[in-house]
């Protein structure tokens, strides 16, 4: 989780090299937006509002930064005054988060793209914070760039990180801090070797276990107890971990004999169980379980409630599901009311004013 003095460290607009020219001119605006503001223009008409942003649900305020980023490079940002909470910020429904005042026709067709950057990243943020707390302060690492457009993973990753996230899988997530991506001996590799996990963690030691913490994906060959014993009797020190990703539409070799009073397919907290006491009977205490497959906050916390000997968890297409959608309204113009009908001007006294 941020500290407060990251908290209050701005990101600099250059960090999300914006496609400026084409923001300015509205190639990523609703249109009637555009229209909005050339009418304005032509007519000069220079209206003077407050801008007001907020959104409907308990959250974690993400994008704000990029938000902020659009308006200082894509309009006269001199001409604008803007009060705004920071990255990670815990935020109620309907909060306040953002008040833009100044000239609308400055900053109308903004609003689209300034939008999108808050509703993308806050559902990352909200989605990450949830799995984070979940775990009980175990390691929740960043796993669903397969399942999104990667346009999305620089601010997605630094998403997850401002919410808790220890590790995500691309460089490209971590670049917003100067990270790097990591991961684990994948499928793709074993096969490659035939099938054989040994022999693939071997070869990935021998080139990477210098440069990051090797940890095998172990349930290629569905015998996730035996494979992870394997493993780390062959690697030994260079093995940080291992990794359980088993099918949901499978069932573990090590569970056919005990089926019974527990589902049984996929990564559950039995099998979980069995791996760690086989690793500990043969010596590895020191080698972590991580697990992967279909987690969510849900199912995090029912493996924790039932005390599964997990390290960490691999949480993929659930963080990036859902909505988070964010309202801007003028609710005053040259100093007066004009919200419409059901809105309001609502004061925070938490707004900082941006410089």
């Amino acid at each position: 989780m941020a500290t407060e003095t990251a908290r209050r460290t701005r990101l600099d607009p250059s960090v999300f090299r914006l496609p400026v020219e084409r923001i300015r001119a509205g190639y990523y605006s609703d249109a009637y937006f555009n229209f909005t503001k050339q009418l304005l223009e032509e007519i000069g008409r220079h209206p003077r509002v407050t801008m007001q942003v907020f959104q409907k649900k308990e959250s974690i305020l993400g994008g704000i930064d990029e938000a902020i980023a659009v308006l200082k490079l894509c309009t006269d940002w001199e001409q604008l005054e803007v009060h705004a909470l920071y990255e990670g910020d815990e935020i109620a429904p309907m909060e306040t988060v953002m008040t833009i005042e100044g000239d609308y026709s400055l900053f109308a067709h903004l609003e689209t793209v300034y939008l999108g950057c808050l509703a993308r990243r806050s559902l990352i943020m909200r989605n990450v914070r949830e799995v984070v707390e979940a775990a009980r302060g175990k390691p929740i690492l960043f796993f669903p760039a397969r399942h999104d457009h990667w346009l999305v993973q620089t601010g997605d990753g630094w998403a997850a990180h401002v919410a808790g996230a220890i590790g995500v899988s691309t460089d490209a997530q971590a670049s917003w801090w100067g990270g790097r991506g990591v991961g684990t001996v994948p499928h793709a590799l074993i096969a490659a070797y035939d099938g054989d996990t040994v022999a693939a963690a071997k070869a990935y030691a021998d080139r990477f276990a210098d440069e990051m913490n090797v940890t095998v994906l172990v349930d290629f060959e569905n015998d996730s107890v035996r494979t992870a014993v394997e493993v780390a009797d062959a690697l030994g020190d260079r093995l940080w971990g291992v990794r359980l990703d088993t099918s949901e539409r499978l069932v573990d070799k090590a569970l056919w004999n005990r089926m019974g009073d527990f589902r049984p397919t996929g990564v559950n907290p039995e099998l979980v169980t069995l791996v760690r006491e086989a690793l500990d009977a043969a010596g590895h205490e020191r080698v972590q379980i991580v697990v992967s497959g279909g987690f969510d906050a849900a199912k995090i916390r029912r493996f924790e409630q039932l005390g599964a000997p997990v390290d960490a968890y691999g949480v993929g297409s659930s963080l990036v599901r859902g909505e988070n959608d964010f309202t801007a309204d003028v609710v005053r113009l040259e100093g007066r009311p004009a919200a419409k009908v059901g809105r309001r001007l609502n004061p925070n006294p938490r707004l900082e004013l941006v410089p």
